[in-house]
């Protein structure tokens, strides 16, 4: 339809205004011409050459832009000539103001509808101010973030935005990140720790080692995301767009019916046929039909969807995900870096001596895994041995191996033909085990915790329509038992652990057949087939790997379980706010639709109705985007 092709061009921008005020100053003046007694001796020729001038700023631009449809997108039924023709009839029908008034009262719709427009793209231009324009290195050169390598060292000095990803090498650091995740409570970032590109140091001056280049810093992923949902689109709008392709042809053949039938009614009785009134009707009826009230607002409203939910550091990847959350029915989260920090921390060491654990860790410090994470960080400060990085070979569900060594969970061992202590696989703590050619070593104990406000999941997604919420993980399934006897709730929230990846995929095979809609949010890269799977997945963004969250559908950014509830409430009232357009626009149109053929509405009730209704669905799609904040409800 037009209006997904065309730039509004006619509408927006100070000249076209300023042409518009034009087209209404010499409209006023020939109404004052033609209807004050005192004005009777003007010449009614100059009455029309001046309907003609305060036609021409308005009309000549959107008979313009009804041609380039007809030129370039073959598009003969756009609301462009839907208006040309109502307006070239009502000139032929002497109509000269009404003719004037189909223009003007639609270049105004169009104008204030694009002024609303831009207002939902505000959340873009917000985000793109804060991909900073320069990098400082270390001896104080400044450079373009897209030429800075990996591994240099830059400096963020306080109030400046961090330029490009990197690892924190000073003291521990506040950091603003509102710009990405929406928290207005500045973040403590550990020595070490990634901070990424768009926070803002707050307190002192720091030093990062870039890890990645520019164009896959996490800003530049948020603006890539972003913008690609528009692209993305939902089954209402792929309805909406096809529905116009169809139900503008009808509309034309059903106003030129107005016209003939009463004109052929008039051949076989005694009434009189009036064309000019029949004609003027046909006008009505055109004016009105215009789907430009829909086929606006309707993107719009998963726009402005889109743009709250990214406010609040929850990026959908198009407007189907915000269909899709409508659907669920049920909820399947990961455990280790979803539901729980994913910061697990070292308490204590069993068999192994310092050298074997300076091998470990400079193994693990190739994984991405928080548990491996951990296992680093607490040899901070002692050298690791030096790997050959191509021996190394990862197991996903299990852990890795070096050569002789093998390294990860007690599953592995079984998997090597390792024998251990049984008594291992009673505790319910994380276990990292260790052996060397064959025979076991030792192991590492880890815990984990729960991240904040976790238990009250069940009642929030209780309200907002979820069955069932599950959790999946590899872990003991003493250690999940112990997470679910936490929540509130309990019987709503089920436990599944000792699960491989694939485990992770034959169980929500299952639910699907059972007829659930499943979304999964995970964290991993053993995820990634687990949230392709599910009909919505959702990855924590901050915290998350790369691939889990290129293969998700929804990317949480604060890496909070609970904004997957803010995530379903956002697509909820996005889609109440749509059917409302929907229901709002096509009843209304019908309505004067109705009173046109009837001879109640005139072209002035008509572009009224056409403009006010476009425009009153275009507020209604943007309202979201003006609340202080989203209610779950």
């Amino acid at each position: 339809m037009a209006h997904e092709a065309h730039s509004h061009e006619h509408g927006g921008g100070e000249m076209n205004w300023k042409l518009i005020v034009v087209s209404a100053v010499f409209l006023v003046i020939g109404l004052l011409l033609d209807n004050v007694e005192t004005f009777r001796f003007i010449n009614p020729y100059l009455v029309l050459l001046i309907y003609i001038v305060a036609f021409m700023p308005v009309g000549l631009p959107v008979m313009r832009e009804a041609w380039e449809q007809i030129e370039h997108e073959r598009d003969i039924f756009s609301e462009f000539m839907l208006m040309s023709v109502a307006a070239i009839g009502a000139f032929f029908l002497g109509e000269y103001p009404e003719a004037v008034a189909v223009m003007l009262l639609y270049c105004v719709g169009e104008g204030l509808q694009d002024r609303a427009v831009d207002r939902a793209r505000d959340i873009i231009k917000r985000l793109i101010a804060f991909r900073p324009d320069f990098a400082r290195l270390a001896d104080g050169r400044e450079e373009r973030p897209e030429a800075v390598a990996i591994g240099s060292i830059i400096e963020v000095r306080p109030g400046e935005r961090v330029p490009l990803d990197g690892r924190l090498l000073d003291a521990p650091a506040a950091f603003n990140t509102a710009a990405l995740t929406g928290e207005s409570v500045p973040r403590m970032i550990e020595t070490g720790h990634e901070v990424m590109a768009g926070m803002i140091a707050t307190d002192s001056i720091v030093r990062l080692e870039v890890v990645r280049e520019a164009s896959e810093s996490a800003i530049s992923r948020i603006l890539k995301m972003v913008e690609e949902a528009a692209e993305r689109k939902s089954s209402t709008e792929a309805f909406i767009h096809r529905f116009a392709h169809v139900y503008t042809p009808v509309v034309i053949a059903l106003a030129v019916l107005v016209v003939v039938v009463p004109w052929l009614a008039s051949l076989f009785s005694a009434t009189d046929y009036a064309f000019s009134m029949w004609l003027q009707r046909a006008l009505v009826f055109l004016v009105i039909s215009c789907p430009c009230a829909l086929v606006i607002s309707v993107p719009l409203g998963y726009f402005g969807g889109i743009g709250v939910a990214s406010r609040k550091g929850i990026l959908f990847k198009g407007s189907n995900g915000l269909d899709a959350v409508t659907m669920l029915d049920t909820v399947v989260f990961d455990k280790t870096g979803t539901l729980t920090t994913g910061a697990f921390r070292v308490e204590q060491t069993v068999g192994l001596s310092p050298e074997d654990l300076a091998f470990v860790a400079a193994v693990e410090a190739k994984s991405s895994h928080p548990i491996a994470r951990a296992v680093v960080e607490f040899m901070q400060g002692k050298p690791l041995a030096t790997v050959d990085s191509a021996r190394i070979v990862n197991v996903p569900g299990y852990g890795m191996t070096c050569g002789e060594w093998a390294i990860g969970t007690l599953r592995l061992m079984k998997k090597q033909g390792i024998v251990y202590d049984e008594a291992l696989d009673e505790v319910a703590e994380t276990i990292v085990a260790v052996a060397h050619d064959g025979r076991f070593v030792g192991y590492i104990l880890l815990a984990d915790t729960p991240k904040a406000g976790i238990f009250t999941l069940p009642q929030r997604l209780k309200a907002q329509g979820i069955k069932l919420m599950q959790v999946l993980s590899g872990d003991k399934q003493a250690l999940i038992d112990q997470l679910i006897a936490g929540f509130h709730g309990h019987g709503f929230v089920k436990g599944y652990g000792d699960l491989l990846p694939e485990d992770k995929v034959s169980h929500l095979e299952a639910l699907k057949k059972e007829g659930k809609r499943v979304a999964f949010v995970g964290d991993g890269i053993n995820d990634a087939p687990v949230l392709a799977l599910s009909d919505v997945g959702f990855a924590m963004g901050n915290m998350g790997a790369d691939m889990a969250v290129e293969t998700a559908d929804v990317i949480i950014q604060t890496d909070e379980p609970a904004k997957v509830v803010e995530a379903i409430a956002i697509g909820r009232r996005t889609r109440r706010i749509v059917l409302q357009n929907i229901v709002f626009a096509i009843g209304v149109k019908v309505l004067v639709m109705v009173l046109g053929v009837l001879g109640v509405a005139t072209l002035w009730e008509a572009v009224f109705a056409d403009s006010g209704v476009a425009l009153l669905a275009v507020m209604n799609s943007i309202r979201p985007l003006h609340r202080p904040r989203f209610e779950e409800k």
